[in-house]
């Protein structure tokens, strides 16, 4: 006697020819249990097997009410398709936006006690900030920007996001009034933004022939159009965190540590095993079960840190990119092993180079150290190495040799294509590496391997720094925004082709505002303001 348990209402149209199972009939299973959840009804049914069979072949049935949102009526007709091939893989299902907010309860909720590992014997530390290099925040008034009336008559917005180099220089247009952007980030081609509830923002390239907008005061009129601004699609329940962004890729960090890519798969900077291309964000399954608190982006690769300072690399590693000792490349996240004694608290990614700021405010780097843009040279001040002395890349994590930046503790630091730049306690800027635009901040263009202090900015307490191509943008403490290096499609926010000295740039705010966040890649900047309504009390 034979027995079979379940009911034959869900097997696959294979099945009913006698084909072998395979995975394809697990999915058509899910179409006909998400059709039933949604119309409570079976989608085949007869009084018989025969009759069953012969519904189930023909792969018709009642169409789902219109009251669900097309997404999901689509969905499960392309579960429900009579060729196998035609159904989509679960990794595809996983990665509809309509499903994110239910995965994320699922791994952080649902599946925590399961997914929790055993307690590592770690150091412990300070709580690691989620924040990036450029998402300090200050309370002080802007220097230079002149009072406004007590009360205004409009109150200004929640925030402007400001765009300068690649050809444009503008405000960039907010998918909706009063909306508050909190951080930004730019790439080669992606500019995105994180508001304050969480939202994802992305700007993108407007169709040929659409209008322009709104110039930066000074700035030289450029003939490509305004940003058209959106917020992501389908991220209904989903708090975004921070994001980063890489040359044709984007990394999102939600509010419950968990990790999302999505744009261009090449050299597995996506993070899901493969090549391919993701147009929706889509969990970094590898890293379930860690909380990960910071993501950065480099031109194709990616480093992630967790709350217990665990790092994780992947994507291209020639050049050492990635600290894993190897110039392999990877497509899905790699632990990094970290130098005995030191805990990264914050991690950088430049073009083809790698930083993490330790605990204690040190500096470990790897990958290419062209120009020393590194700091690994090991030099003391004012002095350059001998040729055979030089480190020209480091496929570990290695802490900066030279001096002064040695033995300073670091509040900041970014990484540029050809030099870097970074913060001290104090407030002092030190920049190092190529110096051929004037990018390093000082009158001579000479090729110099040892960091130097920006010039001009002394006396002035810097609070965050970001590097391009080949300018450097520095923020003060009271939200003065300086720029220089060169100058060319409008790169420094102003008239100038190239500054070697840093200068102001003027921003069209008629109130007083302090700077929450700055990008700079390649030619690109992105900097977002609040403008600030209140005077603070005095004590």
């Amino acid at each position: 006697m034979h027995q079979v348990v379940g009911t034959p209402c869900y097997i696959s149209p294979e099945l009913c020819e006698g084909k072998p199972y395979n995975q394809k009939s697990d999915i058509w299973a899910l179409g006909c249990v998400l059709y039933e959840l949604a119309s409570l009804k079976r989608a085949f049914e007869a009084a018989n097997l025969p009759a069953l069979v012969l519904k189930i072949m023909s792969g018709t049935f009642a169409p789902i009410s219109d009251r669900y949102s097309p997404e999901l009526r689509q969905l499960v007709l392309s579960l429900l398709s009579l060729e196998p091939a035609q159904r989509p893989p679960l990794s595809h299902i996983m990665a509809q936006p309509l499903c994110i907010r239910a995965l994320l309860n699922l791994h952080t909720d649902l599946g925590s006690v399961c997914m929790r590992r055993a307690e590592k014997f770690l150091a412990t530390g300070p709580p690691i900030a989620p924040g990036s290099t450029g998402s300090r925040t200050t309370s002080a008034r802007c220097r230079g920007v002149p009072r406004g009336p007590a009360q205004p008559a409009i109150p200004p917005p929640l925030s402007s996001v400001y765009a300068w180099g690649g050809g444009l220089s503008a405000p960039l247009r907010l998918p909706m009034l009063n909306t508050e952007v909190v951080q930004v980030a730019t790439g080669r081609t992606q500019k995105a933004g994180v508001t304050r509830s969480g939202r994802l923002i992305l700007w993108e390239a407007p169709p040929l022939g659409a209008g322009g907008g709104a110039l930066l005061p000074g700035a030289v009129e450029q003939q490509q159009p305004q940003f058209i601004s959106r917020f992501l699609e389908g991220q209904s329940g989903v708090t975004i965190k921070h994001v980063a962004c890489g040359d044709l890729f984007t990394a999102c960090l939600t509010d419950r540590g968990i990790i999302m890519t999505f744009g261009s798969g090449s050299n597995g900077c996506l993070g899901h095993g493969s090549l391919n291309d993701i147009s929706q964000p889509t969990i970094v399954e590898a890293l379930l079960g860690y909380e990960m608190v910071q993501v950065a982006c480099g031109a194709s690769h990616v480093l992630a840190l967790s709350t217990e300072r665990e790092l994780f690399a992947w994507g291209r590693g020639d050049g050492g990119r990635l600290g894993l000792g190897t110039r392999e490349s990877y497509s899905c996240p790699q632990q990094v092993p970290m130098p005995p004694g030191q805990e990264a608290q914050r991690v950088v990614c430049g073009i083809d180079s790698s930083m993490i700021l330790t605990v204690p405010g040190r500096v470990l780097a790897c990958g290419s150290n062209r120009f020393n843009k590194l700091g690994l040279d090991h030099l003391s001040l004012g002095e350059e190495p001998a040729p055979h002395q030089q480190v020209e890349e480091a496929l570990s994590f290695t802490p900066l040799g030279s001096a002064p930046l040695d033995q300073e503790t670091l509040l900041s630091v970014d990484l540029g294509t050809a030099h870097s730049a970074a913060v001290t306690a104090s407030g002092d800027c030190y920049t190092f590496g190529s110096n051929q635009h004037g990018q390093l901040g000082t009158n001579a263009r000479r090729v110099s391997r040892a960091p130097c202090q920006v010039q001009g900015l002394q006396g002035i307490k810097i609070a965050m720094v970001a590097c391009g191509d080949a300018f450097t943008v520095a923020i003060g403490a009271e939200s003065e925004v300086y720029s220089w290096g060169k100058g060319a499609r409008g790169r420094l926010g102003r008239r100038d082709e190239d500054a070697g000295l840093p200068r102001p740039v003027q921003l069209d705010e008629t109130h007083p505002y302090t700077v929450t966040s700055v990008s700079c890649c390649h030619g690109n900047t992105l900097l977002a303001v609040r403008p600030i309504t209140e005077e603070p009390v005095p004590p």
